[in-house]
């Protein structure tokens, strides 16, 4: 069925409204003829961006500042957001009511599926993001007709449906809370990668490990015997154990190991060589010569906002890493980059992870710069050496100032950005722009 007429004329709930890819996958259903009614938490002012840039429909309505349950009664689907409770009492009530419940990604794959493209899925606690760039850039390479979605700043997948066609090959990242959609409508990619298996969420998962792996999950468990899995190494064993009798496709274990001793990658870390073997199993799996695979990831620059080189300056390296939101990130990080000459600015919002690695970790770096937040709260006291401080440019000046040649300046937070940041790609913009400010007004 064509998207657009599928959409026009129906009465769909939005719940999350937020500032990000969402605003376009709304803007989406608004010009294709819905009847839209957008709820969210935030206030008007919190959400004044996106509201001025949906300003022209006139078939949307509003609910800001709370959520109503008569939104989810009497509609035809409602739209969920990621991080939506599991217990939330207005989705029980739509399914109460018999109304279909889905995602953004989910009716995305939905509609490609049926316009005969492949999909490919990325999904784990580290490594999602950059293997799903690695794929698409491999597939570019090799010039496929490649659409690219995720967790990017601004990306709205919906808009993307005019750009599918039969040859399509959409690369999709997929956090849990996606695949709780393509679990609620009973579909897997046709390709399907688990990068890594780590705690993450538990504040939404109320710190049960299963209930995180079985979202989790959905990127295979719909999968048909003509799919393929590609399990990273790190969790392979343990996804086959509990999972095993329900996987139906194709199976592939990887690691770093896969990847040709022979080939240099641009950007630092053995996780990165991991991720790079994740991405060569993709395109082997596709028929893809490994010649055009090794051009792609030899010349793969690395993603916006992970372990990314923003600036070097009489010998101080300064890399942005504003989406590493747990310890086990920021610990691959440092292990990368090494800790000696590391000036580590980290610190923020608590999601219930154990932190007693990440403090040993931080306690090896040249000095540790912290962020106020209920995170920090849980490590200040193991790092008394830290300076804790309420402002992105203090904190930057600190390291600025304690910067010698030879040292690198990591910023890798291990914590989630809410409070002091809208976001975490807030976050990483604050901190870049702080940088060229920095470093307009200083050497080191």
């Amino acid at each position: 069925m064509d998207a657009s007429a599928y959409f026009r004329g129906k009465r769909i709930t939005v719940m999350g409204l937020g500032l990000l890819g969402g605003v376009g996958d709304i803007a989406y259903l608004a010009e294709n003829g819905a009847d839209i009614i957008a709820t969210d938490l935030k206030n008007e002012e919190e959400l004044r961006p996106s509201l001025e840039a949906l300003k022209k429909f006139s078939n949307i309505r509003y609910t800001l500042g709370r959520h109503d349950i008569a939104d989810f009664c009497d509609r035809d689907l409602i739209i969920k957001a990621p991080s939506t409770p599991l217990d939330s009492i207005y989705i029980a009530e739509a399914r109460k009511n018999g109304i279909q419940v889905t995602m953004w990604s989910a009716l995305f794959a939905k509609f490609a599926r049926e316009a005969g493209a492949a999909i490919i899925g990325i999904t784990g606690t580290r490594g999602k993001s950059t293997v799903t760039a690695m794929i698409a850039s491999i597939l570019r390479t090799a010039e496929k007709n490649v659409i690219e979605g995720g967790n990017m700043q601004g990306t709205s997948v919906l808009t993307q449906l005019a750009k599918v066609t039969a040859d399509s090959i959409a690369v999709l990242e997929l956090d849990s809370w996606k695949l709780q959609g393509f679990g609620e409508a009973n579909i897997s990619p046709n390709i399907g990668v688990f990068t890594t298996f780590y705690p993450d969420h538990m504040n939404y998962y109320m710190d049960n490990m299963d209930a995180y792996l079985a979202d989790k999950a959905n990127i295979f468990l719909y999968q048909k015997p003509e799919d393929t899995l590609i399990l990273g190494k790190q969790f392979a064993a343990t996804v086959i154990e509990k999972y095993g009798d329900e996987i139906k496709s194709k199976t592939v274990v990887v690691d770093e190991l896969k990847l040709p001793d022979t080939w240099t990658l641009c950007i630092p870390g053995q996780h990165n060589r991991y991720n790079a073997a994740l991405a060569l199993a993709v395109a082997r799996a596709l028929g893809i010569d490994d010649s055009v695979s090794c051009r792609a990831l030899e010349s793969f620059a690395g993603v916006p906002g992970r372990l990314e080189l923003i600036a070097e300056k009489n010998g101080v390296k300064i890399y942005n890493d504003t989406t590493s939101t747990t310890p086990t990130s920021t610990i691959a990080a440092l292990s990368a980059l090494g800790t000696e000459y590391t000036i580590v600015i980290a610190g923020g919002t608590d999601k219930n992870l154990e932190l007693n690695m990440l403090v040993q970790k931080l306690k090896e770096a040249k000095m540790v710069i912290l962020l106020a937040g209920n995170g920090t709260d849980r490590i200040k006291d193991q790092l008394p050496d830290a300076t804790i401080y309420g402002s992105i440019a203090d904190a930057v000046a600190d390291a600025f100032a304690h910067a010698k040649s030879g040292d690198t300046i990591l910023f890798s937070p291990a914590f989630t950005s809410f409070g002091m940041f809208k976001n975490e790609f807030d976050r990483g913009d604050q901190f870049v722009e702080q940088i060229k400010n920095s470093l307009h007004d200083r050497d080191f």
